[in-house]
């Protein structure tokens, strides 16, 4: 048996197919979700999800930028605020911006806390799509 996994942003559909084996990054640490998982309904972290096309496939990873997930008779329904395939990133890009949005949050410490949040936020950002990418095991 597979899962039927969806990952919908707003600007597009990032992955439409069936799976193996899923793994969230719920606000609250990584789900498996393998077939027969019980229903459930998780908000998502700004972090890398991976999927499983298949048992003698590589894993897929998508950078996740924030959103639900929900699991149910098999099928997995991925609402997120922005998504992209960890294969599509230009992995020099990624690493380049992740060391500016590093930097940027370090220098954020002394800043105000609408600036401290939003460095972190760029930051968590970067760090997923340079993850993602293949910059960070």
């Amino acid at each position: 048996m597979t899962l039927t996994v969806r990952v919908v942003a707003p600007d597009k559909t990032v992955w439409d197919a069936t799976a193996e084996e899923v793994i969230l990054p719920s606000t609250t640490g990584q789900l498996g979700i393998l077939t027969g998982h019980a229903p459930l309904l998780t908000a998502l972290d700004t972090a890398v999800m991976r999927v499983r096309p298949d048992s003698n496939r590589e894993w897929i990873a998508i950078a996740l930028m924030g959103g639900f997930a929900e699991v149910e008779n098999d099928e997995v329904t991925i609402l997120v605020n922005g998504a992209e395939r960890g294969d599509k990133i230009d992995l020099e890009a990624a690493r380049n911006a992740y060391s500016q949005a590093e930097a940027k949050l370090n220098q954020s410490a002394n800043a105000n806390r609408q600036e401290q949040i939003q460095a972190n936020q760029a930051f968590k950002r970067a760090r997923a799509r340079f993850q993602a990418a293949g910059g960070m095991v």
